[in-house]
């Protein structure tokens, strides 16, 4: 091409070993025919080589320790996956939420496309909740074979972010790692509140009654009540801290610092105890079902069972926290692939099994605004059984204990998200920093239990939660779209673990999460949006000048 021509032509393939760049052979990068032309171009659709991911994370300096097997990665993904959801989003999936008068902002995207009217509001799913957790559980299911295929391939720690930078480069790379930090931050937010909550309910089962300014959040859109119905403080901002809300994220900072194997242990435990509250609540409870609440099963037809889905699958990204967790696996290749899908069998079962009876005791609407459905059904029949009262405790330790092993596995997996991006000079460096005792992230997992903790103790984060939903299917979206590329891009390439039917499964996990993402708020796709072009910002003026591709 002559010297002075302005036409630029870009071809897709490894680089030569005698191009002067900061990259190395082998690495998907674009060639250039004038290599002084478009250098952002060629920075923002850099990919980093799989094996150069995989030689990285084993440098000493990098390095995490290797301890967690299959049955540690499972208890970990339940541990996500069956913690706030079952035991406070669930009431809002069922009963959705009501707004007065109609709103454009809070009707759902896909709703407004069809209709081009606004609603008052989101349908509830009804006793029909238990259709949207196979809906759910379905597309789990689609984009689970998909991380299974990837983290097979890739077990490096990072999860989504590490799975892009693989195949889309590093623009894409950053908007999913900020995406990620966005969907453990608010899911984590919101489960610390509603700890606290359930503390509450605890104490008062002993009789015990703490000042509220100290047990509940500084904003509190709705007002506090009593249990009386009475009210506490109104609308709006007081003076006061949720102090058990900050408390427990910073305990569990700690057990974090100290080591994935401590905290694998301690999640263990937990998950059991979780486990057996739940299936000590179906089985109590159901011998008071009345079948009559469950007519009509549909009550919001299908718009319900979407949005029932939509509200509530934020509580599914524990298998990603599964992925997030590759790298500190003794055998990656053949235990990801069965903690993920053994942690969406398990956690599917229960979820629909809770929703039944749940909506079997009381009706579908009374658990509209409750932000502790399962221990208040319960409340509600201890007067015709008083032995419940004792179920009661049992299940209120059991849902506390799931909230606690929910924000353990969201902690780990954020900051093990910083700490890939740091690793790769998208973040300041400290965030990459192993403590030199324990080999764990220490300065990424001290800041996330920071950035959780003190938002936690000054808002009340329950209506911001579709911002982790809307987060977590756009990753899955990207991370099906991820192993589409590698199908093509790489077809020799060993996989421990490959995604049966070629290419239907990540087409139809691409498919359904769009849907799950249109039943959102147009709200929620507003602020999504934000929060991305604050990242953007961010990369531009900051990460692509540190990144190991500046200056290609």
């Amino acid at each position: 091409m002559p010297r002075g021509s302005r036409r630029l032509k870009i071809d897709w393939g490894p680089l030569p070993p005698s191009l002067p760049t900061k990259a190395t052979r082998g690495q998907f990068v674009p060639q250039q025919r004038g290599l002084r032309r478009a250098p952002l171009i060629r920075q923002l659709i850099a990919c980093k080589s799989i094996d150069k991911l995989i030689r990285e994370s084993e440098e000493p300096t990098n390095a995490l320790k290797k301890t967690l097997g299959p049955w540690s990665l499972t208890a970990l993904g339940i541990g996500a996956v069956i913690g706030s959801g079952i035991f406070t989003v669930i009431g809002t999936a069922m009963a959705g939420q009501t707004i007065d008068p109609p709103s454009l902002s809070n009707t759902p995207l896909l709703h407004y496309l069809v209709y081009h009217i606004a609603m008052n509001g989101r349908p509830g799913a009804g006793p029909a909740l238990a259709l949207s957790m196979v809906l759910v559980a379905l597309v789990c299911a689609f984009t689970g074979l998909c991380y299974a295929e990837l983290a097979s391939m890739i077990p490096i720690a990072g999860s989504a972010y590490t799975y892009t930078y693989a195949t889309m480069g590093e623009l894409v790379a950053w908007v999913i790692g900020w995406d990620l930090i966005l969907e453990y931050a608010f899911s984590n937010m919101s489960v610390s509140v509603g700890f606290a909550a359930h503390l509450v309910d605890l104490l008062d089962w002993f009789g015990l009654h703490l000042p509220p300014r100290w047990i509940s959040p500084a904003y509190l859109p709705t007002g506090l009540q009593d249990f009386s119905g009475h009210d506490i403080y109104g609308t709006g901002w007081h003076f006061g801290f949720n102090i058990p809300a900050f408390l427990v994220v910073m305990v569990i900072t700690v057990i974090l610092v100290r080591g994935i194997r401590e905290s694998a242990r301690t999640n263990n435990i937990m998950v059991l105890v979780k486990i057996a509250a739940i299936l000590i609540f179906i089985i109590a409870a159901s011998s008071f079902v009345k079948p009559h609440y469950w007519h009509p099963f549909m009550p919001n037809g299908y718009w319900g069972v979407l949005t029932g889905g939509s509200i509530i699958f934020f509580t599914y990204i524990g298998f990603d926290s599964v992925s997030t967790a590759a790298e500190e696996c003794k055998n990656p290749q053949r235990d990801v692939p069965f903690g993920i899908l053994s942690t969406l069998v398990v956690c599917t079962v229960l979820y629909a099994g809770v929703s039944l009876v749940l909506s079997g005791i009381v009706h579908w609407d009374w658990v509209k605004g409750n932000a502790a459905p399962v221990v208040n059904a319960l409340k509600v029949l201890v007067p015709t059984a008083p032995w419940l009262k004792w179920i009661r405790l049992f299940v209120l330790i059991g849902a506390m204990t799931g909230m606690i092993s929910s924000i353990l596995v969201f902690q780990l997996g954020q900051a093990r998200v910083w700490f890939a991006m740091s690793r790769d000079g998208l973040l300041p460096a400290v965030f990459s920093k192993i403590h030199a005792q324990f080999r764990t992230p220490a300065v990424a997992t001290w800041v996330a239990g920071f950035v959780v903790g003190i938002p936690g103790g000054l808002l009340d984060i329950g209506t911001v939660a579709n911002l982790s939903n809307i987060g977590t299917l756009f990753a899955f979206v990207l991370v099906s779209i991820a192993v589409v590329i590698l199908r093509f891009r790489e077809p020799e390439r060993p996989r421990a673990f490959r995604a049966p039917l070629g290419m239907l499964f990540p087409a139809l996990s691409i498919i359904f999460c769009l849907v799950l993402m249109m039943g959102l708020e147009i709200m929620t796709w507003v602020a999504f949006f934000i929060w991305l072009a604050i990242g953007l910002v961010i990369y531009f003026f900051y990460s692509r000048h540190r990144s190991e591709f500046a200056g290609l």
